[in-house]
Order: C-alpha cells, then sequence, then structure tokens
C-alpha cells in the first residue's frame, strides 16, 4: 500500500535529501569562490598598504602600482635583519605565530598588546630604494575593546616619523572605537615621533586625552577609551625591542651619523 505523502517517513526523506543536495552546492560554490576571495582578500591588502604610504588613488591598478612601488621583505624580529629564508611575496606571519616552532610566547609586561603568541619573522614593505628607503610600512596588531585590531603603520625612512596608520580589520563599536578608521583622527598622526629626543628605546608615541600637546601624543579617540588604550599598547609593543624595535634601530642609527657627518663637514667648511 503507498504511503502518503505526508507521512512522517516521507517528510524524513524530502527533508535528508534536500539538506544533501544543498551541501552539496553550498561545498561546491566555496571551493569555486575561494581563488577568488584569496584575491580580493590580496588586493585589500595591498590597497591599505598603499593606502598607508599615500600612494592610493581611486581608480587606479593596485597591482601594477604596489609591484612598481613597493618591495615586501621579511625580517626577523629578534634580530632586526632581514632573511631569504621565505619569499616576501607569499609569507605570512600572521599564521605562523601559530606555529610553536615559528613563533614565542608573550606575557605580562612582555604582552601590552594582548597576543599571547607572536612570529619571529613577518614581512615589512618598503618604499623607494630597499637600502634607504622613503617609508617603511609595518604590520601591526592588538586587542581593542572588542577584539584583535589589525593594521599597517608607516613611517619615514629615518625609522622615527611617522607617516600614517590605518586599520583593515577590527570589531570596534561604530562611531567610538570604529573611528580608528576616521581620515581624521588619522591625519594626526602625518609628522608624529614614535621615540622622544633622548634616545630612549621604549616608543614614546600615545594617545592621550584632553588633546596632543607634543610630537609624541595623538588625540585619544572621543569615548572609546579601551579602543585608544589598545591602540597605545599595540603600538607599545610593535615598537619595542620586543618587536621592530631593532628593526627601526638600523635606520635610526644610519640617519644619525649621517647628520653627524653632515656637521662635520659644515665645520670644516667654515673652518677653512
Amino acid at each position: 500500500m503507498a504511503q502518503s505523502n505526508n507521512s512522517i517517513k516521507k517528510i524524513l526523506g524530502v527533508a535528508f535529501a534536500l539538506c544533501i543536495v544543498c551541501s552539496v552546492i553550498v561545498s561546491t560554490a566555496a571551493v569555486a569562490l575561494r581563488p577568488l576571495q584569496q584575491l580580493n582578500q590580496e588586493l585589500d591588502r595591498k590597497t591599505n598598504i598603499l593606502s598607508v604610504a599615500n600612494l592610493y588613488e581611486p581608480g587606479m591598478d593596485v597591482n601594477a602600482v604596489f609591484e612598481s612601488a613597493v618591495i615586501p621583505r621579511v625580517v626577523d624580529m629578534r634580530t632586526g635583519e632581514y632573511t631569504d629564508e621565505f619569499d616576501a611575496a607569499t609569507y605570512d606571519g600572521f599564521e605562523a605565530r601559530r606555529d610553536p616552532a615559528a613563533s614565542r610566547t608573550l606575557s605580562g609586561e612582555r604582552d601590552p598588546a594582548g597576543l599571547t603568541r607572536v612570529e619571529n619573522y613577518t614581512t615589512v614593505y618598503l618604499v623607494g630604494d630597499e637600502e634607504d628607503p622613503e617609508q617603511i610600512i609595518l604590520p601591526i596588531r592588538g586587542q581593542g575593546l572588542w577584539g584583535l585590531m589589525r593594521g599597517f603603520l608607516s613611517v619615514e625612512g629615518d625609522g622615527n616619523t611617522i607617516v600614517g596608520i590605518t586599520y583593515y580589520e577590527h570589531s570596534e563599536t561604530p562611531g567610538l572605537g570604529a573611528e580608528v578608521n576616521n581620515p581624521r583622527w588619522q591625519a594626526q598622526w602625518e609628522g608624529k615621533q614614535i621615540f622622544d629626543a633622548e634616545g630612549d628605546p621604549a616608543p614614546a608615541i600615545h594617545l592621550t586625552k584632553g588633546g596632543a600637546s607634543n610630537e609624541n601624543e595623538v588625540d585619544a579617540l572621543s569615548g572609546a577609551t579601551l579602543t585608544s588604550n589598545g591602540v597605545t599598547n599595540m603600538l607599545q609593543f610593535w615598537l619595542s625591542p620586543e618587536g621592530f624595535g631593532e628593526y627601526l634601530a638600523k635606520f635610526r642609527s644610519g640617519n644619525e651619523q649621517e647628520d653627524a657627518r653632515d656637521a662635520d663637514a659644515e665645520l670644516e667648511a667654515e673652518g677653512a
């Protein structure tokens, strides 16, 4: 005797078959779209790097400009030296942090940004000449109010003067912490100094309430104290000897030596 179309067995059978079909469609679409998603992510990364370096213009060929203007290099953050062990065009330091053999554990005062683990090698991006770059673009990340914030900081070739900052991933509150993406707030960073004039290796740059009063201060985000603290904390880590401190010191040392040579040359010219 034929079963009724309203029987529990037939209803469950149809539902099961529908689930199988939908699962196959979704899985197929995910696999087929993955290369396109990866291309879009790569394009977004390059766009953010060009933006923080003030090189991005709407409508430009991002890939072409990036290839001609930006030089990626992998840096050993423990020594500040470049390495050719990895392909700088494809190496992903963010993923490497998951590998205990390629990363190190942070805790307490050594981890102001709340990262827990950090990679030993990461990729930086140079604008201009590799030996004497106009800009050095550093990947930065740290905990905000609601989760991890990821972005880029661009520094002039002196290893001290900030060009710009941008965030491409965060979950901060719209209208408050999310103002890290506000161009007006980001514009304040241009020309700020990472380190103080005394030569302290610890970064002096920080966010402050009530208005910045010197070259090491940036206005905090209004109504977003914890996000502002997160920005300061991540810079305190990434610009310290635990992060890119050793790497940036090489550029500062080179500029100090050049300044000294210029001063000696001026004295000799005056004496002649």
